[in-house]
């Protein structure tokens, strides 16, 4: 490792003005008790929390001087860090990082490493994690001798791993030797590779990556309170004692499995964490960091790091500016909700709109009975929420009281600006509910269709304002997935979406325009997919071997994927696409048996395929068994072949919306890049269409 004067000079050399400088800010803070005085240090960037702290080159700098200002001062007995309100940090800039090449990766990994270092061992330091840590935001927390977390903080986690990357500043030493290799496993690699799922306050407080945990209200106080205690000797840090034999090696063997389930090993990052999480069980705290250095100067030279930075760029950058979406001026203000079917699919959408737009919401269904059920299934889930502590009582309450049932949907819908139906998945019944709803709302009450294959323009085709009708597709679950498409029937004018994209947008979710056309985006496109799976296994190929053949491509094996979006679902989203397009699409025999049968997955709770599935299967008479590699390059080249076509008919504005789409709706990886990238960079874009996508 370079020393740090030159490893500053470097950094100045490589920083860009375009860098969102995240400033280290000092100030004293006396501490009672007679526990001294901590210099306290609060990372911030300018913004709100809408644009979260990160580390480039100025910041490290930054961060840099303010620790030393503390450690030179006499007065100042302890450190502590913490962040603006709700953010601590977010980890590198990795747009500015990036630019710099693998040497600046390198100086970057060395310069995190020594900057962060300097909380440990010198002065007792302190870091108070008051909102979402990631990366190296939990990084710098971890360098510190102890730290508190707020109880609510929304994400942390070492989400590296699915940027192609590994944790570069400590992450991969400090966690296994704090925490255990097998909580280091999911932390750094199980969570990160599950479509990079984090953990709360609590759940870190619970996997001892803080010392003490407290309420939001007070937050600070109660820290600074805890931290002179902890001076003082009036609280003692006990920490279980790390098992470095056969638990590691149990830890080591499960990451293999995972790295090996999830990307099939075609992420260099991932094996190289393995490697690490292996390593930090006898490697000194300086050659655990060596190594973390190496390691990550290598994946700066990675193609997956390319594709990473693709991802994150579509997800941080486009999604906030929907490629095609009408001038939001033109959106009208949404203040009352309804909601026509009072299912499952209704009632998650109910308690969202409830929860991120505030207004009332009325669920609407056949009958009393049907519309209450609805309600008292979101009322269940703000109680699960208010058990969590992810809400107070009175918001609880309020949220109680914004969400009511009918089965009068003249009185329900009165003053409505925004009605949006979730029945039965049949043309018929939509077009009857629409006309319904038609008769009571005002003529500029957006009509809005949870439908996930069918027409919008057929749907609105027999009202009286076709123009205000506009496909608003969620994806299950409602809360989660972050992926929320927006359909352009023939007829939809400007003003209804822009309406759906600010609603959206209210809601928190990642829109992007879709034209109309069978199945929309990501359901045409698993679709495609699904079916070449489905038509190899008719043939003769084994599920076993299908599901196998996309470790590393799909988010899941295909039939375990069949299971989660539900076989009936699945049916029904095939039976529409082979209607449109029968030269290219299939239903599989065996998914109406499965259908018939009322088997709601393929596999059972142990992972087995279900035997009825299994008894359901008919033998070809000339069965064709596929390998792994050669279904894998069918299925791609069936997907290159539809994205091409979907592109060419408008379906999708560009590539990079099919890319966003699939990474936000059904989960495909950063470190491919999505869809496209992936097709680009395996060669089937250019086998099958002639050219790249890129």
């Amino acid at each position: 490792m370079s020393d740090l004067s030159t490893l500053l000079e470097k950094a100045a050399g490589y920083a860009s003005d375009a860098e969102v400088v995240t400033e280290a800010k000092l100030r004293k803070v006396t501490l009672p008790g007679d526990a001294g005085v901590l210099g306290l240090i609060t990372l911030d960037n300018g913004h709100d929390h809408t644009r979260p702290n990160t580390f480039g080159f100025k910041g490290l700098i930054s961060l840099n001087a303010a620790i030393d200002a503390a450690l030179a001062d006499d007065e100042v007995t302890a450190l502590g860090v913490t962040g603006k309100p709700f953010i601590l940090a977010a980890g590198a800039d990795l747009t500015s990082v990036a630019a710099s090449g693998p040497e600046g990766v390198r100086t970057v990994a060395e310069l995190g490493h020594a900057v962060f270092g300097k909380l440990h061992g010198t002065k007792p330091s302190f870091g108070f994690i008051n909102g979402l840590a990631l990366g190296g935001g939990l990084e710098v927390a971890l360098h510190c001798d102890y730290r508190t977390v707020m109880d609510s903080a929304p994400a942390l986690g070492l989400p590296e791993a699915m940027l192609g990357l590994v944790p570069g500043w400590g992450g991969a030493w400090l966690v296994p030797n704090l925490v255990g290799a097998d909580k280091a496993v999911t932390i750094a690699l199980e969570n990160p590779l599950n479509n990079g799922k984090t953990v709360g306050g609590k759940a870190a407080f619970e996997l001892g990556l803080a010392d003490a945990m407290f309420n939001g209200a007070d937050y600070l106080e109660q820290s600074l309170l805890w931290a002179a205690d902890v001076l003082t000797g009036k609280v003692t840090v006990e920490r279980p004692e790390i098992d470095r034999g056969e638990a590691w090696d149990a830890a080591i063997q499960r990451a293999e499995g995972v790295v090996l389930s999830r990307t099939g090993g075609a992420s260099p990052a991932a094996k190289k964490i393995v490697e690490l999480i292996a390593g930090a069980r006898t490697a000194t705290r300086e050659e655990g960091f060596a190594a973390e250095d190496e390691a990550l100067e290598a994946m700066s030279k990675t193609p997956e790091l390319l594709a990473s930075l693709y991802s994150f760029d579509l997800v941080q950058k486009r999604a906030k500016r929907p490629a095609g979406a009408p001038d939001k001026s033109l959106a009208r203000k949404v203040t009352k909700v309804g909601i026509v079917g009072a299912g499952l699919m209704a009632s998650q959408m109910a308690l969202l709109f409830a929860r991120r737009l505030g207004t009332p919401v009325v669920l609407t269904d056949l009958d009393e009975e049907r519309a209450q059920k609805g309600v008292d299934y979101v009322h269940g889930e703000v109680d699960k929420l208010l058990a969590k502590g992810r809400v107070t009582s009175d918001k609880a309450n309020r949220l109680k009281s914004l969400v009511t049932g009918s089965a009068d949907k003249a009185t329900a819908f009165a003053g409505a600006d925004f009605v949006i139906e979730a029945v039965f998945e049949e043309m018929s019944v939509k077009k009857s509910v629409f006309a319904d709803v038609e008769k009571v709302v005002s003529s500029e009450c957006i009509l809005a269709t949870n439908t996930s294959s069918l027409s919008i323009t057929e749907m609105a085709s027999e009202l009286e304002h076709p123009e205000r009708v506009v496909g608003f597709h969620f994806f299950n679950p409602v809360a989660v997935m972050p992926l929320l498409e927006i359909v352009k029937g023939e007829k939809t004018d400007d003003a209804t979406l822009a309406t759906a994209f600010a609603t959206g947008k209210g809601l928190k979710k990642t829109t992007i325009l879709v034209s109309d056309s069978p199945s929309f985006i990501v359901n045409r496109l698993l679709g495609r997919f699904l079916g070449e799976v489905a038509k190899a296994v008719d043939a003769g190929t084994p599920i076993e071997t299908a599901d196998a053949a996309f470790a590393g491509v799909a988010p899941m094996p295909p039939f375990m994927l069949l299971g989660l979006v539900g076989p009936a679902i699945a049916l029904h989203n095939n039976e529409t696409l082979v209607k449109a397009f029968p030269d290219r699409f299939y239903v599989s025999p065996l998914l109406v048996k499965v259908v018939e049968e009322k088997i709601s997955s393929f596999y059972l709770p142990d992972l087995t395929i279900d035997p009825k599935v299994k008894a359901l299967q008919v033998a070809p008479a000339e069965p064709v068994v596929l390998t792994a590699e050669e279904l894998r390059e069918k299925a791609l080249s069936g997907l290159a072949e539809e994205v091409k076509l979907m592109l060419d008919e408008g379906v999708a504005v560009a590539a990079e919306d099919i890319d966003l789409a699939m990474i936000t709706g059904a989960g495909f990886s950063f470190w491919n890049g999505g869809l496209t990238m992936l097709l680009d960079s395996s060669g089937i874009a250019e086998k099958v269409n002639g050219k790249r996508f890129h």
